[in-house]
């Protein structure tokens, strides 16, 4: 089967149990990933590289199965900034909302009163390179 890239090893997948779907598709909504989607989840955060192809697929098919899409935009690639851009543009454009990595972890876990929150804290206030991508989008 030839398969689309690999998931790299420092997401340490398999320390967390969480599995892995190779793919021919560009999409990630392969009936091997869908088959453990639940339906009761309305949203679903995405991530990634080529975010222009991969992530661009995944998220129009979500947003047309009536999931809200939640695109992490410091989170996801391609191998130029142009097709970068385009690719969160045409996803803001079709419906998903485009956040940071920052927004998405506060908001999860909630507030300060998080059992995780300092060490969660110590690792946003590392600020990460500037792209200029979300400048250049408003």
């Amino acid at each position: 089967m030839n398969c689309l890239g690999k998931t790299i090893e420092e997401l340490e997948l398999e320390r967390y149990k969480i599995p892995t779907f190779p793919k021919k598709n560009f999409t990630m909504c392969i009936p091997s990933v869908m088959k453990e989607f639940d339906q009761k989840h309305k949203s679903v955060i995405l991530c990634g590289i080529e975010c222009h192809v991969c992530v661009l697929q995944t998220a129009l098919d979500l947003i047309e199965q009536g999931v809200q899409v939640h695109v992490v935009a410091d989170a996801v690639t391609s191998r130029s900034q142009t097709d970068r851009h385009f690719g969160l543009m045409q996803m803001k454009h079709a419906g998903a909302c485009l956040r940071t990595a920052e927004s998405v972890i506060l908001e999860l876990i909630g507030g300060a009163d998080h059992p995780k929150f300092k060490e969660i804290q110590k690792i946003i206030k590392v600020r990460s390179p500037d792209t200029e991508l979300l400048t250049h989008m408003l």
